[in-house]
């Protein structure tokens, strides 16, 4: 990246992506809300966790084909960058990324992967009152015990300290480091020289992405009816 070259705007979050984050923040809310609740919402609990699962297949896709820096290969860190980065923390100014930082990266990749084992151990959980999941059939009557304890007690526990970490950590980038991550999440675009990559975000893009999206939901639909 040249020191010399202009400043403009540059498109880091193509719009399948943002709209990943927002419709993602909805559907965790609304599981809790709904779970919560339990009874007649159950139904829609289940089915937002299905929605959930098609978003996070469709991520894992779109972290190899989408817009530069969604995808996994340009933000996830090595081990050196990430010391390297750590390290940068503790002086007063650092270099700001031009994606996800290493730690983002890292929070992003545990957020994935917490989903799933939320969203699969909800599969095989059984409350023995008003909810059974579609594959408490296919799964053996301890490892329906043990998934249920984890969707209901260990899981939304993990859940909730991840999403407190990411919250906690863009107010630290806010008012700390004088990073706003939020603003090029909802708009798209950073003010940055004219020479970093910026991800491709056109009609066709947008229209792989809504064939990813179709495709990610068929074979939820298939893995929910199993069992």
């Amino acid at each position: 990246m040249s020191n010399t070259s202009p400043i403009q705007s540059v498109r880091i979050w193509d719009l399948p992506t943002r709209i990943f984050h927002v419709l993602l923040l909805t559907l965790i809310a609304g599981m809790y809300v709904t779970g919560d609740i339990g009874e007649d919402w159950l139904p829609v609990h289940f089915l937002m966790g299905y929605a959930v699962l098609t978003l996070i297949l469709f991520r894992l896709v779109w972290g190899v084909v989408g817009g530069y820096w969604s995808r996994f290969s340009n933000f996830v860190p090595t081990s050196s960058r990430l010391i390297r980065y750590v390290k940068a923390l503790r002086q007063p100014t650092s270099e700001h990324a031009i994606g996800h930082n290493p730690l983002g990266a890292l929070s992003v990749l545990a957020m994935l992967l917490t989903l799933l084992l939320q969203v699969f151990s909800g599969f095989c959980s059984d409350d023995e009152v008003a909810a059974t999941g579609p594959w408490t059939s296919l799964v053996s009557s301890n490892c329906v015990e043990w998934a249920t304890l984890y969707h209901t007690e260990i899981g939304q526990v993990a859940l909730l300290f991840l999403i407190a970490l990411h919250v906690a950590s863009v107010v630290f980038y806010k008012f700390f480091k004088h990073e706003d991550l939020i603003t090029p999440m909802v708009k798209g675009d950073k003010a940055l020289p004219a020479d970093v990559p910026a991800s491709k975000d056109t009609a066709i893009t947008r229209t792989v992405a809504v064939i990813v999206l179709a495709m990610c939901g068929y074979l939820v639909y298939r893995l929910v009816h199993l069992g």
